[in-house]
């Protein structure tokens, strides 16, 4: 079964409806009320953290073909999705995100975990 983990970050004070940005982001639209995210800095940090798994490219990780999970970037937002992972594992990614200002987004329930 597979999860996705949809993460981005607001410009100071604003919000938006939260399940319409994910679908937003997921299309590739930029929106007025998003900040701008370092995504190759992300992509150095999941590098970093998950280096014991298999980098299949440059979005796509694997662990010994039980799990793994591939990342979907925009300029404004990230979204994982994962399978078979353990949520330990996926706690891992929610905090690599969290030191980039972005908080969790889970589609599967329609809920944003603001800090």
């Amino acid at each position: 079964m597979s999860m996705d983990l949809a993460f981005w970050r607001y410009k100071n004070g604003e919000a938006g409806d939260h399940t319409r940005v994910y679908e937003q982001i997921c299309d590739g639209v930029l929106l007025d009320c998003l900040e701008q995210l370092p995504v190759d800095k992300i992509r150095g940090r999941i590098a970093e953290v998950f280096g014991g798994w298999t980098a299949l490219d440059p979005d796509t990780y694997d662990k010994d073909g039980n799990a793994g999970f591939q990342i979907f970037t925009t300029p404004q937002g990230v979204v994982f999705n994962c399978g078979g992972m353990t949520g330990d594992e996926m706690n891992r990614i929610i905090d690599i995100m969290l030191e980039f200002g972005c908080p969790l987004y889970d589609p599967q329930i329609s809920a944003r975990f603001d800090t």
